[in-house]
């Protein structure tokens, strides 16, 4: 699995808010408000390439080259449930973006990923996307929820997760190699149910007190 690509974001923060996730006894408010942080750090760093130009600021004292963000627009769409705890994290960020939502389940018979729900922002063709959920294992969802947004006419699309396992990277890798995945942590094995072992639980049960 050497060939894999992604990033791994091991920023001291992320590292120790993820152990944190992981710990069987967090419960629910703290589960999600470390998920809520852990993704904004997270954003931090996908958005490391964003375009900016020079404008000139008046300062109390004068006038300051400075920098902004230039001529991109962004979206975020969590796949969910448990994708919905990583948005609020990163429209802290930039608030300006606009949010879709998608949602899958994996057939339970032949773990098949399968669509229920899709709403996306009418101009996401123009805008760069950010795909979110807390955990990548098969990587049936997240290449389902990428073919949605291309579909759509999304040109610039990243995967960002906490969790990831190889053969979900791998599927995304092969199935969409210009999709950039970034994640905290990858994990070796997946069971029989195919969630990441030693990974942090089912999140969407976590974040919401559900069983």
């Amino acid at each position: 699995m050497d060939s894999l690509k992604y990033t791994l974001i091991d920023h001291p923060l992320v590292q120790h808010k993820l152990s944190l996730m992981r710990d069987v006894t967090t419960g629910s408010k703290e589960f999600r408000e470390l998920v809520s942080e852990t993704s904004m750090l997270m954003c931090y760093e996908a958005m490391r390439d964003l375009p900016v130009k020079e404008v000139d600021v008046q300062t109390p004292l004068g006038i300051a080259k400075s920098k902004v963000i230039s001529g991109r627009k962004l979206a975020y769409v969590p796949i969910l449930r448990a994708g919905l705890g990583m948005v609020d994290g990163v429209m802290n960020l930039i608030p300006a973006a606009k949010v879709g939502h998608i949602g899958t389940f994996r057939d339970p018979e032949t773990t098949d990923t399968v669509e229920y729900y899709c709403k996306l922002p009418k101009d996401i063709a123009n805008r760069d996307v950010i795909i979110a959920d807390i955990m990548l294992a098969t990587g049936g969802a997240a290449c389902e929820a990428v073919n949605l947004v291309k579909k759509a006419g999304a040109k610039n699309v990243k995967f960002m997760c906490i969790i990831a396992n190889e053969r979900g990277i791998k599927k995304v890798n092969e199935t969409h190699p210009d999709v950039q995945i970034y994640c905290a942590a990858v994990d070796p094995e997946l069971n029989e149910q195919l969630y990441i072992v030693p990974g942090l639980g089912d999140a969407g049960d976590r974040m919401y007190g559900t069983k």
